[in-house]
């Protein structure tokens, strides 16, 4: 207890502090302002803030008028006017001083409204202190967040840039990421010029905003002295500081663009693989130099952009190459068909939504084939790749090939079957081969693992033809059943047959039932003619999008103008049955005479007499004898003789005692043309006599 109570003894006279000392040590000043009789009362440290010696300061405010300029006392009037008005007890604020040897330095006061119980002010106390150090240092944490902000901004530039980039698919998407309005804005340019390198040249490929174009500068040699030219020829960029720089590096240029006010530019070498592809220059009006920082960015952002041009590039090369190729297997032309309208349509598969298409293994084919006879075919080899493409254009060539050889339509689908298994690939193909004779409307359908033809009447109404079916091509021979069963149809004059692969049918959530009778019905709706409704359908198929490849056949068969009894008329003759013989002669009598053709009658008969004994005689099946009346450039009959045999006939010498050997000099001097098939397995020997109406 003695102990505390000496220390307590031992303390200072002027204990506790007053307030004068404490806020000195911290470089405070205080004042008393009293508002009745206008007297401003300072202490020492506050003298020392405001540079004034006691003899030069008479204790009215205006007296400071030496130190604080007159806008800054201006303003701190109002600031304590405002808060005695609003009834607040404090205020705050920062104000400038103008010490002896002419500087400013920064103040900060802070006062308290003392009011009587009136609530009248009658004094303001309070404190002043040099604001100076602490407003640099503010200012310099300042600087450093926007400085950081900056960095983030620019990194974000790149981030943002690369991420539209990276959904660009053509050099065409590039350009129009970099010069629209939000790319311009992200650069943070006034203007923007682009071009790549072509054969020594830089090629302006795009400039903006539209219309800043400079005459003169669309394709410029490397070595002439052009910024964009320096940039591609040190594989450096080059970075403009001046209005005055500008014009004394390139004086060819800077007259040209004095009007747009440019104070600095940057020109970038767009490099990708070691190599110059092209440049880009940014223009600014707004800013003088570039620092180190934005240098770095600059950079960054020439280098994504060319990575994503070399990319653009590559990918229009390949699609140009895969779509040639697709161009070169699908035919050129689809030839005329007499009896028929005829429309095709390919659509390729659309990759990413709808940034670019990619090649795939549908194709068409349209064979004309002998006797007025046509043979359709649709298929799609699997996968969508340039070696789908190369297969599906072999494969095109031998199915016409075999068609045109003569084999039925179930053997043309097994021999393209053996083709594809003994073909180097392991792809697979579904197909559907439609051979129609037009005269008749008979259609002979086969069917290897694809969908089903619809067939539209004349009324506009539509459905789905089952069509019995095998496995696909290739896996038919793999597996050893090759097999395709022939389902027939009759294509009435105004009805069209429709051909499709399954890109036409398949949506997304949909099974393919669903996708055919959605077909059906949109055929149903379809424009009448076949060029329009193919048109229409792969307009569909374009709005609908999708990943894989469409291709279309349709065949409108012609409604006759002039119909006419008869037209074809077929009789089988088996060897051994004189009946048959019989019948057939009296049939292709008949005909004639119905026909109009009564002055050929014995020609005609006489010739396919002589055909058909040959074909019994010289061979050991059966004959089929074939009538047709063809109408078109000149009216022509026709008589074709079909048997089992591929040994070709052949002129002999008879000579005079000679019964046999004139069957083929009869036919060349009756008939007004004739010649061989291959058909299938066998052969046809045809001939054809013009005949006239009679008026």
């Amino acid at each position: 207890m003695a102990d505390r109570a000496a220390s307590a003894l031992s303390l200072p006279e002027d204990w506790p502090a007053h307030p004068d000392p404490i806020l000195a040590l911290n470089r405070m000043g205080s004042f008393d302002w009293d508002l009745d009789t206008g007297l401003f009362s300072m202490d020492a440290q506050a003298h020392a803030i405001f540079d004034l010696r006691p003899d030069e300061y008479d204790g009215r405010p205006e007296s400071l008028s030496i130190r604080v300029p007159a806008a800054e006392s201006h303003r701190i009037d109002l600031l304590v006017a405002q808060a005695i008005k609003d009834g607040r007890e404090n205020y705050g604020a920062y104000f400038r001083v103008r010490r002896r040897d002419g500087t400013l330095r920064w103040t900060h006061t802070q006062g308290y409204i003392r009011r009587d119980e009136t609530g009248r002010p009658r004094r303001i106390i309070g404190i002043v202190r040099d604001a100076t150090e602490e407003l640099s240092e503010r200012a310099v944490r300042k600087d450093a967040a926007a400085q950081a902000a900056a960095r983030r901004d620019q990194t974000s530039v790149v981030q943002i840039a690369t991420a539209a980039l990276a959904h660009a698919r053509t050099v065409q998407d590039v350009i129009d990421v970099v010069t629209d309005a939000q790319g311009l804005t992200l650069l943070g340019s006034t203007s923007l010029v682009l071009g790549l390198v072509e054969a020594g040249r830089i090629r302006l490929v795009a400039e903006g905003p539209a219309g800043t174009y400079v005459p003169g500068t669309r394709i410029t040699r490397i070595d002439e002295p052009y910024p964009m030219g320096e940039a591609v020829r040190t594989l450096s960029p080059c970075f403009i500081e001046s209005p005055a720089e500008f014009a004394e590096r390139f004086p060819i240029l800077w007259p040209h663009i004095t009007d747009m006010h440019i104070t600095s530019a940057a020109y970038l070498p767009l490099i990708a693989q070691a190599r110059p592809i092209g440049a880009m220059g940014l223009l600014y009006d707004d800013r003088s130099g570039f620092s180190p920082e934005e240098r770095n960015v600059l950079v960054a952002l020439g280098s994504s952009i060319a990575q994503s041009l070399q990319r653009a590039m590559l990918y229009e090369q390949e699609k140009d190459l895969a779509q040639g190729l697709q161009q070169a297997m699908l035919p050129r032309t689809i030839p005329s068909v007499r009896g028929a309208d005829v429309a095709v349509r390919y659509r390729a598969a659309t990759v990413g939504g709808t940034l670019g298409r990619d090649i795939g293994g549908d194709w068409y084919d349209l064979i004309p084939l002998p006797g007025g006879r046509v043979g359709a075919v649709i298929g799609d080899v699997q996968g969508h790749d340039t070696h789908a493409a190369a297969v599906m254009g072999q494969l095109r060539i031998v199915l016409r090939a075999y068609a045109a050889e003569g084999h039925t339509p179930a053997t043309v689908m097994a021999r393209a079957s053996v083709f594809l298994h003994e073909l180097d690939t392991d792809r697979f193909a579904t197909c559907l081969y439609a051979e129609a004779d037009l005269s008749t409307g008979v259609v002979q359908v086969v069917r290897a693992g694809h969908i089903d033809p619809l067939v539209r009447h004349a009324d506009g109404s539509c459905h789905r033809v089952p069509v019995e079916g095998g496995l696909p091509l290739g896996l038919s021979a793999e597996f050893g059943r090759l097999e395709y069963p022939v389902s027939t149809l009759e294509l009435d004059p105004g009805h069209t047959l429709l051909l499709c692969t399954d890109g036409l049918v398949e949506q997304p959530g949909s099974d393919l039932d669903d996708g055919l009778e959605a077909l059906t019905t949109l055929v149903a709706k379809g424009p009448d003619d076949v060029r329009d409704l193919a048109a229409r359908l792969i307009e569909v198929a374009e709005e609908r999008g999708g990943d894989d490849d469409v291709a279309l056949l349709l065949l409108r068969r012609r409604v006759p103008e002039a119909p006419r009894p008869g037209g074809r008329l077929q009789q089988h003759v088996t060897p051994g049955d004189p009946e048959a013989l019989t019948h057939a002669r009296h049939l292709i009598r008949a005909a004639v005479r119905s026909w109009g053709a009564e002055d050929r009658a014995d020609e005609v008969e006489l010739v396919a007499d002589e055909l058909v004994t040959n074909a019994l005689i010289h061979t050991e099946g059966s004959a089929i004898v074939t009538l047709r009346l063809l109408e078109g450039s000149g009216r022509r009959l026709r008589v074709e003789v079909e048997d089992s045999s591929s040994a070709l006939p052949r002129r002999r010498d008879a000579g005079e005692d000679g019964v046999s050997g004139r069957g083929l000099l009869l036919v060349d001097r009756l008939a007004d043309v004739w010649g061989v098939e291959a058909r299938g397995g066998g052969k046809c020997v045809w001939c054809e006599f013009l005949v006239y109406e009679h008026t």
